[in-house]
């Protein structure tokens, strides 16, 4: 017996954005008509360590049935060191004989469907004229987000606030080059969000980044940098005026701290949910309802993501003869 191995490197190269966010499209709509299973995400906190590990099992049953199990090491100051926050792998079983088929590069992985998954729920939350965007945040997720966002609506510019303007100067500079909008570093998040009709928060942040007074009518928000009951990006006004998506309500209603410390205060409740982004897509939701309205994905990021771009990764890279076949 043999396991594919792919690093970070492959991954990139086999998953597109504008793929993944296909690959996405078809997992969440899986997940709503129940052929895809997962329990709530195992975080180990030790009070020494540096940072957590996160255990995401997945099952996708079906003609080609696979288990899927991606263990990851988020280390919050890790940008500062130059790597990547998120380190870890994904694990790809047979659904048949639970044999192990692949190992592949968790944070690749996370870094391309995180923000494939924001791709689709702006592509039908955001209003279809939607260009002038927003990103809080200058590091992995800002970059992917900068190309998924550019891969569903036409974006005309694009402003990016960070902790200092010599981080967003620095992600200007970087990634420029790959876009055909232009971007603009700027000192401070009110100034990134003015006007702005798509906003993308993809920071390490314990408090809110983002306030009502800021955002413009009818804006879409992705809320994407937090997993931690703890921890929320957008205060308690903004989640009490948006109307309110999730990729899963039960995690949202277990993890998200943005939803939870907002319930906390009394200012919501489960009914605030309006939908699962899955249940959008195979019909049985509605998405944005008027032009003004606020719309906010509250991503958390699951288990069966990971599953589908794996299983994606695992199909393409064998028609492909790519990666490394490693005896097992």
């Amino acid at each position: 017996m043999s396991i594919l191995i792919l690093t970070h490197q492959e991954v990139q190269r086999l998953l597109p954005m504008a793929e993944c966010i296909e690959v996405m499209e078809a997992a969440l709509s899986a997940l709503a008509r129940g052929e895809m299973e997962q329990p709530l995400r195992m975080v180990v906190k030790p009070r020494t360590a540096g940072g957590v590990i996160a255990m995401m099992p997945a099952y996708r049953s079906g003609a080609e049935a696979v288990f899927g199990l991606k263990a990851i090491c988020v280390f919050p100051q890790n940008p500062a060191k130059g790597k990547d926050a998120h380190q870890g792998g994904v694990l790809l079983f047979s659904g048949a004989t639970g044999e192990p088929l692949a190992m592949m590069n968790a944070s690749a992985i996370t870094e391309i469907r995180t923000a494939a998954v924001s791709g689709v729920a702006t592509q039908l939350l955001a209003r279809e004229d939607a260009s002038d965007l927003a990103i809080i945040g200058a590091g992995v997720q800002a970059r992917s987000h900068l190309l998924a966002m550019s891969c569903v609506r036409k974006i005309s510019r694009a402003r990016i606030a960070s902790r200092t303007l010599t981080h967003a100067q620095a992600f200007v500079s970087e990634m420029q080059s790959t876009c055909s909008f232009p971007l603009q570093a700027v000192d401070n998040v009110r100034a990134a969000v003015a006007g702005a009709d798509i906003i993308v928060t993809a920071t390490t942040a314990f408090e809110p980044v983002l306030q009502r007074e800021w955002i413009a009518t009818g804006a879409h928000i992705n809320a994407v940098g937090t997993y931690s009951h703890a921890a929320r990006e957008l205060d308690t006004e903004t989640m009490a005026a948006a109307s309110l998506y999730v990729d899963r309500r039960e995690s949202a209603l277990n993890e998200a701290g943005d939803y939870l410390l907002a319930a906390r205060e009394g200012a919501i409740g489960p009914d605030h949910i309006r939908a699962e982004i899955g249940e959008i897509l195979i019909g049985t939701a509605r998405s944005r309802t008027t032009r003004d309205e606020i719309t906010v994905f509250k991503s958390l990021g699951l288990a069966i993501e990971d599953l589908a771009a794996a299983s994606y990764l695992y199909q393409k890279a064998n028609e492909q003869q790519i990666g490394t076949r490693v005896e097992f």
